[in-house]
């Protein structure tokens, strides 16, 4: 009998050692994936992976045969989920020389064919009327053609739609696969956002007039902090809008922890940025209508807060407590509290190809604003 537990306890000290060596041995793999990306790391993978294996090796003395088994697995897919996490952390890297031009041509065709059915089916007059349809449904349910409300129940079934998907994706992944869930995703959303985004430049000077600060004195230095605003807005886009191959579903879509740029600054940029949107054109138009869609989409963006941080730490668990500890939702806090040190060179991680992309885009949707109030009119919404 002595002779057997001595076997047992012998097998066993030999399998932590080679958990721990195996574990040793993927950190040192994981720091040498894109080895540039280093100077401006702020989440210490290395320890998270460290804590996370000695947190499960740490269990009762007695786990042997099926247990020991079941606790290798539980180390592995730990350490698996802080690789998928690591050597992808730059919320802005993009190499020209990692990009393929066949993806390319797939990403113009599927989003070109995708927009084109959609607005076809959607909105052009010489299309089925979907779009018509549906708004001529929300305006008979709500009981009045008013401007203001109406773009409220729109974005309200839009935000429904729109979190209640992505609350899905853990689950509805494992089933139908990355890819598909994202085109699902794409079906439902897109139209709506296009109604919402189609209905306000039509009517966003509708409604009643609450406030006009378009004839206040010094009216001019009021639109430039406004634009300013606005401007500053859009360099917060969350960092994932960047992957557009796997916005589109032509690379499989994943879940990142970003660590550069704009997320040392707040971890929720999105959110932020709308609600900085909204304040800019709201305080501008002044309308009833734009401040109805400026309520939900603040409300709607608080809660994806929450529930963006809910869905990440269900994710990926302590690597997603380790960047929590060093980031923040309101803008500039960690790096008060002293929680985020920002590096020397910390302008380096916002010149880079895809913000001049998002610089170019902005301004370029500034100088078409009558273009796109003409195009929205020709669809008679």
């Amino acid at each position: 009998m002595k002779k057997i537990l001595l076997i047992c306890l012998a097998l066993r000290c030999s399998s932590i050692e080679a958990f721990m060596s195996q574990s040793r041995g993927l950190t040192s793999k994981l720091n040498t994936i894109r080895p540039e990306n280093e100077p401006f790391s702020f989440v210490d993978l290395k320890a998270s992976r460290s804590k996370s294996a000695l947190h499960v090796l740490r269990q009762p003395s007695d786990l042997i045969g099926d247990d020991l088994r079941e606790s290798t697995s539980i180390i592995r897919d730990d350490l698996r989920q802080a690789t998928d996490s690591a050597g992808d952390n730059d919320s802005a890297y993009f190499s020209l020389k990692d990009q393929r031009l066949e993806d390319w041509v797939k990403f113009s065709l599927a989003v070109g064919t995708i927009l084109a059915v959609t607005s076809y089916a959607w909105f052009i007059p010489s299309g089925p009327h979907m779009g018509d349809s549906f708004l001529s449904s929300v305006q008979g349910l709500i009981g009045t053609t008013a401007p203001d409300v109406t773009i409220f129940v729109l974005l309200i079934i839009f935000a429904i739609a729109h979190s209640g998907l992505a609350g899905l994706r853990i689950w509805a992944e494992e089933f139908v696969g990355a890819r598909v869930w994202r085109v699902i995703f794409a079906t439902v959303s897109l139209p709506l956002s296009l109604s919402c985004i189609s209905y306000f430049v039509n009517h966003c000077h509708e409604g009643t007039q609450l406030w006009d600060l378009r004839s206040a004195p010094g009216h001019e230095y009021i639109h430039a902090a406004c634009f300013v605003t606005d401007f500053v807005s859009f360099l917060l886009l969350y960092p994932s809008t960047f992957n557009l191959l796997e916005v589109a579903a032509i690379e499989k879509p994943k879940m990142h922890l970003w660590e550069t740029g704009v997320m040392r600054i707040t971890r929720h940029p999105q959110a932020v940025g709308q609600v900085m949107w909204c304040a800019a054109h709201s305080a501008w138009i002044g309308s009833s209508t734009a401040l109805a869609a400026s309520s939900v989409l603040v409300a709607h963006h608080l809660f994806s807060m929450w529930h963006g941080d809910a869905r990440l730490e269900k994710k990926h668990g302590p690597a997603f407590e380790a960047m929590k500890e060093k980031t923040s939702i309101m803008p500039f806090q960690a790096i008060i509290e002293g929680r985020q040190i920002l590096p020397d060179d910390y302008y380096k991680e916002f010149l880079r190809g895809p913000y001049a992309l998002v610089v170019f885009g902005t301004l370029s949707a500034y100088y078409a604003h009558p273009y796109m109030m003409a195009g929205a009119a020709m669809l008679q919404w």
